[in-house]
C-alpha cells in the first residue's frame, strides 16, 4: 500500500493501550487493523471495546499484509525482540520507551531496520505537544537570548504507594533514570541537540520496597538499581544542563528551567503535551505566562506524524535515532554513576524540525 491511511496493529494490550487506542482511531490518517497480546483473551477485549476487526497473538498481527506499522506496547524487556520480530516481516515499528534495554539490544535493531529500509519510532512524543513546540519557537524567537544553563529534575517517593505490581519499576530497564528519563532528556535533545558527554553520581536509598496498595499490598520486594540520579549533561556549542531523576524524595518536583543571556523559561512538564509556559527577563521579579498552541492530544501523535511521514517521503520527528541517543545517554548515565568519571556519547542525531502551525491529528490528509 503507498497510499491512503496507513494500517496500525498494537502490540501489548495493558494499561497504556487505551489511551494509544483512543486516539488512534480517532485519527482519520491511520487505521487500527489488529491487537495482539500473550493473553489472547485481553486482546480480544481491548479489541472489541475500540472497534478494532482483528486480536490474536503477534504472528497474527504482523500476517496482516495491510498493516505496516507495528505499535510496540510491550513491557521493556520485549521491546526489542519485539520490534526486530516485526522488522524482519516488512513492518515498521513505533515502540514505547525505553527503546531497549541496552545499547546492545538497540544497535541490532537499529541495524536491522536500516539493512531492510524500515522506519523505527519511539514514544515519548511529548515533545510534539502544544508546551514543548511552544517553548521550542520561544527559543528559536530568541526570547531568553542564547541559553546558557538548563536545571531539570522528577521527583517522588516512587509509585510502589498506588501501583499494584511495582517491582518492575525497581528491575534493570526501570527506575527513575530508565522509567522518567525519557521525558526529559528527549525533551532536552529536542530543544538543544545532541549531547557530547555526561557524568553522574547515583544513589540507592534501599535495598527492599514495600507494595501498598492492591492485592499484593505489604509485600516487600528487591531494589536492583539506583533510585536518585543525579546527571550532567554537555550539548556542544549550547547550554549544559543538570539532571535529577529521584524515587527517594518526600519533596514532588516536575521541572525543567532554561537559562538565557537575556531571561529564563520554565517548562511544561515534559511527561505531558500542554502548558504552561512561563517566561522572565533579567530584572523581571515574577514569571508571566506565554501563549501556547500546537496540539494537545496525548500519546499516539508520534505514530501519526510517522504514518503521514511515510507517506510523504519525509524524515518523522520521534525518530528511532532519537531514542538510539536517548538509550545511550541514560546508559552513559548510570555507567558514569557507577566509575565516578565523564563518559563520551558516541551516537548522535538531529533536533527535530517543528510540527508545522496548522497540523490537526483530526485532519484526513491522505487520500
Amino acid at each position: 500500500m503507498s497510499n491512503g491511511p496507513v494500517g496500525v496493529a498494537l502490540v501489548g494490550a495493558g494499561v497504556i493501550s487505551g489511551q494509544y487506542l483512543r486516539n488512534l482511531t480517532a485519527f482519520p490518517d491511520v487505521r487500527v487493523l489488529a491487537v495482539a497480546d500473550l493473553d489472547a483473551d485481553r486482546a480480544a477485549t481491548v479489541a472489541r471495546e475500540h472497534g478494532v476487526p482483528v486480536s490474536g497473538d503477534l504472528g497474527t498481527a504482523l500476517a496482516l499484509p495491510d498493516v505496516e506499522i507495528v505499535v510496540n506496547l510491550t513491557v521493556p524487556s520485549a521491546h526489542a525482540a519485539v520490534a526486530l520480530e516485526a522488522l524482519r516481516a516488512g513492518k515498521h515499528v513505533y515502540g514505547e520507551k525505553p527503546f531497549a534495554m541496552d545499547m546492545d539490544e538497540g544497535a541490532k535493531v537499529m541495524a536491522e531496520a536500516a539493512n531492510r529500509g524500515l522506519r523505527l519510532g519511539c514514544a515519548p512524543d511529548t515533545f510534539l505537544g502544544a508546551g514543548l513546540q511552544s517553548t521550542l519557537h520561544a527559543l528559536r524567537s530568541g526570547l531568553i537570548g542564547t541559553p546558557v544553563a538548563v536545571a531539570a529534575a522528577t521527583q517522588s517517593l516512587g509509585p510502589e504507594s498506588w501501583h499494584p505490581n511495582p517491582e518492575f519499576f525497581y528491575q534493570p530497564g526501570g527506575g527513575p533514570l530508565f522509567d522518567l528519563g525519557p521525558y526529559y532528556l528527549t525533551a532536552l535533545v529536542s530543544l538543544f541537540g545532541p549531547v557530547k558527554r555526561v557524568a553522574a553520581g547515583t544513589r540507592k536509598a534501599r535495598e527492599q520496597r514495600v507494595v501498598g496498595s492492591g492485592p499484593k499490598a505489604g509485600t516487600a520486594f528487591p531494589v536492583d538499581v539506583p533510585t536518585h540520579v543525579n546527571a550532567l549533561l554537555d550539548f556542544p556549542g549550547a547550554a549544559t544542563a543538570t539532571a535529577t531523576f529521584s524515587f527517594d524524595s518526600p519533596v514532588n518536583r516536575r521541572m525543567i528551567e532554561v537559562i538565557g543571556t537575556e531571561g529564563a523559561l520554565s517548562l511544561p512538564d515534559p511527561n505531558t503535551f500542554e502548558g504552561p509556559l512561563l517566561a522572565r527577563g533579567l530584572r523581571d521579579t515574577n514569571w508571566r505566562e506565554l501563549p501556547v498552541s500546537g496540539t494537545t492530544v496525548s500519546r499516539g501523535i508520534g505514530v501519526l506524524d510517522l504514518a503521514r511521514s511515510l507517506r510523504a517521503g519525509t524524515p518523522h520527528r520521534a525518530s528511532g535515532e532519537l531514542a538510539y541517543h536517548v538509550l545511550e545517554l541514560m546508559s552513559s548515565i548510570a555507567q558514569s554513576g557507577e566509575r565516578s568519571e565523564f563518559r563520551p556519547i558516541s551516537s548522535t542525531t538531529t533536533a527535530p524540525e517543528p510540527l508545522p502551525a496548522d497540523w490537526d491529528p483530526h485532519a484526513a490528509t491522505l487520500s
